[in-house]
């Protein structure tokens, strides 16, 4: 029996079914779409969530936060797996987690359960997401067909949100909260499956796994989350608190020291010691920390104050990709001539406008002037700075470490969104909290004896008493938001400092940047 010549020559890990680049960056583009949509997709069902397996408010952020707590602390690591193990082997492995975790969380019965299937989907999402960036790659020869995939990649990363603003809108009012988890099954299958027949795998490289860096800085990350929210709920005295706080401070501490004795650390503490990519760290970490929050706060408003379907929350949020999209394009276009340091002060700045304008938001609120006018300025400055500090985060890297600097950009994006949820949830705990005991005695002298059976059940204020109370939370929870801006604002203008030769990097650095 002959063997077929193009069995043959196939060599070990080659796809099956060479000569379809189109189906491969198919393929990796739907994983990236599929991580990247997770956050909106689950955000806009957040309201059904809470009420269907009772999540306190405070409590309601660890759905968000277990998620990117999670993602951010092993993204790293997971791209360190890639280049040791194979990157299509990882890159399997980390979509059929993701894909088993989401089934798991479809079917959750109690808020443990959801929370534990988000960690699950965060590990997913952190060993798939940048190897499937890598992939292009080993995938696409270097030139113009590498550089158009990854303008396809960089296109689904962008617009993922706003697809999962709609398919959340839509899956959740058409069919149940579920569905948003629901939906990665079957497209996490297929991807599996393609995977192989289309995707070549990547030579291995010889490293080790800072297996020690990953635990202490996810754990000290997830104790210091975990402190803010105990103290929203129980107040700063509370043992747990204090203990949360405590252990978060041994951990990171803990973390730092590994780093800095590691051979190979999962975050090389020297990409901190050039001056512009530190500035660049903090200044995503401060707006990350406010833009969760934002999006956390304002879907519960317009769907429980304001009233609107999931879908009608999903268009809501639509204008404001759009207005992200055009910030992005301006900078990208004038970033060669101007430099990042105008970008990111102007739209640092607008951030602060528009998180301080909706700190003014309040029960009576609408839709235009509360809601659309805030975020369409926060949008557009968080347009302007996307680009410009995923380019500023990799000038002046060499080329083998572009992937570290990138991918630790991403970090800060998703540990400081977890980080800044903690913090404005803790505000809101005590805002709203305030609210309801001024609140309360109208209530028992106008509720009706209905209103007053339920309040006794599940101790939340009706409607209109519940709506100031959210309002009046949500207000406060954005005076710290538009701080962290603010604290971007005073980093760009004190911080960074780009000379010529920075300029000239930023012109080459695109294609190592996306993602």
């Amino acid at each position: 029996m002959t063997t077929s010549p193009l069995i043959q020559d196939q060599k070990p890990g080659a796809a099956r079914r060479q000569g379809h680049p189109g189906i491969a960056l198919a393929v990796i583009a739907a994983c990236q779409l599929m991580v990247v949509l997770d956050a909106t997709i689950v955000n806009i069902a957040l309201p059904h969530i809470q009420g269907a397996l009772e999540f306190s408010t405070t409590d309601l952020t660890w759905v968000v936060s277990s998620y990117t707590l999670t993602f951010g602390g092993l993204l790293l690591l997971g791209g360190r797996a890639g280049d040791i193990l194979g990157r299509r082997r990882v890159f399997m492995t980390g979509i059929l987690l993701f894909t088993f975790a989401s089934l798991l969380g479809g079917f959750a019965q109690e808020p443990w359960q959801l929370l534990a299937a988000r960690v699950l989907q965060g590990m997913g999402g952190a060993i798939a997401s940048p190897t499937s960036l890598a992939l292009i790659t080993t995938t696409f020869p270097e030139g113009p067909e590498r550089n158009r995939a990854f303008g396809v990649f960089a296109a689904v990363s962008a617009g993922g949100g706003a697809i999962g603003l709609l398919a959340g809108g839509m899956l959740t009012e058409w069919l149940d909260w579920r569905w948003v988890l629901f939906v990665n099954v079957p497209i996490g299958v297929l991807i599996a499956v393609l995977a192989p027949l289309y995707i070549n795998e990547s030579p291995r490289h010889s490293g080790r796994f800072d297996i020690a860096g990953a635990v202490t800085s996810t754990t000290g990350m997830a104790s210091l989350v975990y402190g803010f929210i105990r103290a929203a709920d129980e107040g700063w005295r509370d043992s747990l608190t204090i203990g949360s706080f405590v252990a978060a401070v041994v951990l990171l501490l803990s973390f730092a020291l590994i780093e800095s004795r590691a051979k190979e650390p999962i975050t090389p503490l020297r990409m901190f010691a050039d001056r512009n990519r530190l500035g660049t760290y903090i200044i995503m970490l401060s707006l990350a920390a406010a833009m969760f929050g934002m999006f956390f706060y304002i879907v519960l408003f317009v769907q429980n104050v304001l009233g609107y379907s999931p879908i009608e929350a999903g268009l809501a949020f639509l204008p404001v990709t759009v207005v992200i999209a055009l910030g992005a394009g301006l900078s990208q276009r004038f970033l060669p001539v101007l430099g990042p340091k105008p970008f990111m002060l102007v739209g640092s700045g607008l951030a602060a406008i528009g998180l301080a304008w909706q700190a003014l938001i309040s029960s009576d609120s609408s839709y235009v002037g509360g809601v659309l006018g805030p975020m369409l300025v926060f949008g557009f400055g968080m347009g302007l700075n996307f680009v410009t500090l995923t380019l500023t985060a990799v000038s002046g890297v060499a080329q083998h470490e572009a992937g570290a600097a990138s991918g630790l950009l991403n970090a800060m994006q998703q540990v400081g969104g977890s980080l800044g949820l903690s913090i404005l949830t803790t505000v809101f705990g005590t805002a709203s909290r305030d609210e309801a005991e001024k609140q309360l005695p109208d209530f028992l002298a106008n509720a009706s004896p209905e209103q007053q059976a339920e309040f006794a059940k599940t101790h939340q204020l009706p409607a209109p008493w519940g709506h100031e109370v959210l309002a009046q939370g949500i207000s406060g929870a954005f005076i710290p938001a538009a701080a962290m801006a603010v604290l971007a604002l005073v980093t760009a203008w004190l911080v960074i400092r780009v000379r010529k030769s920075d300029l000239e990097a930023l012109s080459g650095a695109s294609g190592p940047a996306i993602g």
